[in-house]
């Protein structure tokens, strides 16, 4: 797919497809698709944030929400390394010394009405914020300096962050903070919640397994561990494996609790 901007020719991304979906909390879901209404013809969509510890779903509520929009949903992973170019056009060498553009991930939303989910945002630079600082505010386009070129937002494109409130992030700059709103916060599950999303991901795993680890994060959290429902289900996953080649249950989990978080989360195992 191409389209052409001021006699430039863009070569566009495709569209993420992801076997997801978004169980329970129902209450971050609408207040991200509520951030991304339009109210007026005089109003914008907000670009909100997900905040949260890795592993609790922000992109898959992103992508889940994007989707029951019926929208194409692109991703892009932010990374300490993201330039400005990285997140907007990209110059490629072609055959016979010729250059081809190629939209980000984020350009490609912005051309054809879908929605951006930005991954991981605060891992980028204060720079590569600054080039996207006119496309949050009123006047949706960003201007790439390797084309030449600026690009307006379809009216339909929205977008929306993870962060990570971890220490291996970056703060973001306050001109760029007041651009990213509101921010929503996910927190761990309720343990039925936990037993869903579980499941969900795991439909052929054993019950035992799965109620087991449901209350082995709930004990976890309650010890305000940093274990996360995807840590439960690397768990889940690996002592199923572990019974399939003969291993006793309780060991499996034991085996599969200390080699994907340590010994110390053993702690918060039980009886089986």
């Amino acid at each position: 797919m191409t389209v052409q901007i001021e006699g430039v020719t863009l070569h566009l991304a495709h569209p993420d497809e992801l076997p997801v979906r978004w169980v329970g909390q129902d209450e971050v879901m609408r207040q991200l698709l509520a951030a991304w209404l339009v109210l007026d013809e005089h109003d914008l969509p907000m670009n909100p944030r997900l905040l949260g510890k890795p592993g609790v779903g922000k992109t898959t509520l992103a992508y889940a929400a994007a989707r029951r929009l019926g929208r194409e949903v692109y991703i892009m992973q932010a990374t300490i390394d993201t330039r400005p170019e990285d997140l907007l056009v990209t110059p490629v060498i072609e055959a016979e010394g010729r250059l081809r553009y190629v939209a980000s991930p984020l350009v490609t939303a912005m051309l054809r009405g879908g929605i951006c989910v930005l991954d991981e945002g605060n891992r980028m630079s204060e720079k590569s914020w600054a080039s996207l600082a006119p496309l949050l505010d009123n006047r949706r386009y960003a201007e790439s300096i390797v084309a030449g070129i600026k690009i307006k937002a379809h009216p339909n494109f929205r977008l929306v962050a993870t962060m990570n409130d971890d220490a291996s992030t970056f703060d973001l700059p306050e001109y760029i903070h007041s651009r990213l709103q509101p921010q929503i916060t996910i927190d761990f599950p309720e343990r039925e919640e936990e037993y869903l999303i579980l499941r969900e991901n795991l439909p052929f795993g054993g019950d035992e397994i799965l109620q087991y680890v449901a209350d082995f994060l709930q004990l976890a959290h309650a010890a305000e561990e940093r274990y996360t429902v995807r840590d439960g289900i690397n768990i889940a996953r690996f002592t199923m494996k572990l019974r399939a080649e003969g291993t006793p249950l309780r060991n499996a989990l034991e085996i599969a609790i200390q080699q994907t978080l340590g010994g110390e989360a053993r702690r918060y195992g039980r009886a089986v």
